[in-house]
């Protein structure tokens, strides 16, 4: 039942007979012949699979995507337009990034080669592209086996922000317009994709056994990694009023599909103590496809964004046909994996007020490598101080410490009343063995984590002694900065 339909480069494609969990990656192998696009990890870290996908309901307009095929299942292509390798050539003559990327030497053996491409692509139809830290971020999600990244930083600055006149155009596209929604059902799995947040709720009680699906760049892995074969699966992605950013005077309204790469070219100067915790929360591709909804419903204990969400204290906007109600995600996450969603409750939105002005944030993430990795501990604060120099509130959470995301209320406690020192920060850092008894695992012992976060703690006071907010510096990527003469 159902038939889906998308473009593959210039061709529209139908396709009837393929199971709801079958993976981009997997059909334009095995099925489209389209063998450029590689597979390397099969979970989103290496990049040999990006692909560009034309999001037709970004804020603003279409706009091209790298993302990584690996984690896309095949029924988030209806209504929608994707581009790989092969199509990039036009007329027998190769795109402006790849020939840019071959002049440059960027290329030795070639696997790894067409996701570098695809990712190039996105980079030369971006016009955001205007620091180095931006390119930088642009590329990491690309492992190269054998070249060597300088000369593909180099092709990389080279084609940034081109808008070469390429005849890949975002507007004027033949499904403009076209309807999302989808019911789609083979192999006794369904896959739905509602226009409405009605048929949503419809949906969703017509299937009890349901999965919610957003950008998949989780879930995907139990497909990939654990072979899981979902039952039924609810894509929202066919609703773009969850993706929306509403400003207003008492702060913001953030709808629960917006993709983190929105959150973050949207919202350095608004909310930089969540921005900060989005640079190093993933790669380019996959900030593309993750939405901040499906990081909180996720709900897991080393989540990036609940630590920040929990210091502002944000609150979640959940409706059912009941209607709705809202949540303070102080009391959203109930336990490892477990939320306060109940049976036909969905996330819409995330309320964050604006924080008072003599607050002062920060937010951190600690992790074995710098680019594309999981924390092993992540922490956010927000304390506010007096003008005498007395902290009168504070907002204390953390990732990786215990079950859930969570705050350390007796750390908050200590500090609150004190002095806005770092003798005041050490004291009280001393209770967070209170507060939390995180497990030992292969990102880090209990010992570990625990004296990262006493530190992170303490680190926070030293940054913010003279200001409410510190910008960290954009540092190189490589490990050696020769300087002078040298």
């Amino acid at each position: 039942m159902g038939v889906l339909r998308f473009h593959v480069n210039d061709e529209l494609v139908e396709i009837a007979d393929v199971s709801p969990t079958r993976t981009v990656l997997e059909f334009l192998r095995t099925h489209h012949r389209a063998t450029g696009t590689k597979e390397g990890c099969a979970e989103g870290d290496c990049g040999a699979c990006t692909i560009v996908e034309l999001d037709v309901t970004a804020p603003g307009g279409p706009r091209f995507r790298a993302v990584n095929s690996c984690l896309m299942l095949l029924p988030a292509l209806h209504g929608r337009r994707i581009h790989t390798v092969e199509g990039l050539v036009r007329d027998g003559e190769p795109h402006l990034v790849q020939r840019t990327l071959a002049e440059h030497l960027g290329s030795q053996c070639g696997y790894c080669t067409p996701g570098v491409v695809m990712s190039l692509f996105e980079a030369c139809h971006r016009t955001d592209l205007d620091a180095d830290w931006k390119l930088d971020d642009q590329m990491c999600g690309n492992l190269c086996r054998c070249t060597g990244y300088r000369p593909i930083r180099d092709a990389t600055h080279a084609v940034a922000g081109a808008q070469p006149d390429d005849g890949i155009r975002t507007d004027g596209w033949d499904d403009e317009g076209a309807d999302l929604s989808l019911e789609y059902q083979r192999e006794g799995r369904r896959f739905f994709t509602p226009g409405t947040l009605d048929s949503l709720v419809e949906i969703m009680e017509g299937n009890p056994d349901h999965r919610l699906l957003a950008g998949a760049t989780d879930l995907g892995l139990d497909v990939t990694k654990g072979r899981v074969r979902f039952p039924c699966l609810i894509s929202l992605e066919g609703l773009p009023e969850l993706r929306q950013i509403e400003r207003t005077a008492s702060g913001w309204t953030l709808g629960a599909m917006c993709r983190l790469a929105d959150l973050e070219a949207d919202l350095p100067d608004e909310l930089p103590i969540l921005v900060r915790m989005l640079r190093f929360f993933g790669a380019r591709q996959i900030k593309n496809r993750a939405t901040l909804g499906g990081n909180l419903c996720n709900a897991s204990p080393i989540g990036d964004t609940p630590p920040v969400l929990l210091a502002l204290d944000a609150t979640l906007v959940l409706r059912s046909s009941s209607g709705e109600r809202r949540v303070s995600i102080d009391d959203f996450f109930e336990g490892y994996r477990k939320t306060a969603l109940r049976a036909g409750e969905f996330l819409t939105a995330i309320e964050i007020p604006r924080p008072p002005a003599d607050a002062r944030m920060g937010s951190y993430k600690v992790s074995r490598r710098r680019e594309l990795d999981i924390s092993a501990v992540c922490a956010a604060m927000r304390v506010r101080v007096d003008a005498e120099g007395i902290i009168t509130e504070a907002r204390i959470a953390y990732g990786g410490m215990a079950a859930t995301p969570a705050r350390a209320h007796a750390t908050e406690a200590a500090l609150i009343g004190s002095p806005y020192t770092e003798a005041a920060f050490a004291e009280a850092s001393e209770q967070l063995a209170t507060d939390f008894q995180p497990l030992s695992d292969h990102r880090g012992s209990a010992w570990y984590r625990g004296l990262v976060a006493r530190n992170l703690l303490i680190g926070f006071h030293a940054e913010t002694a003279g200001q409410a907010f510190v910008v960290l510096p954009n540092a190189p990527s490589g490990t050696v900065v020769l300087g002078g003469d040298a």
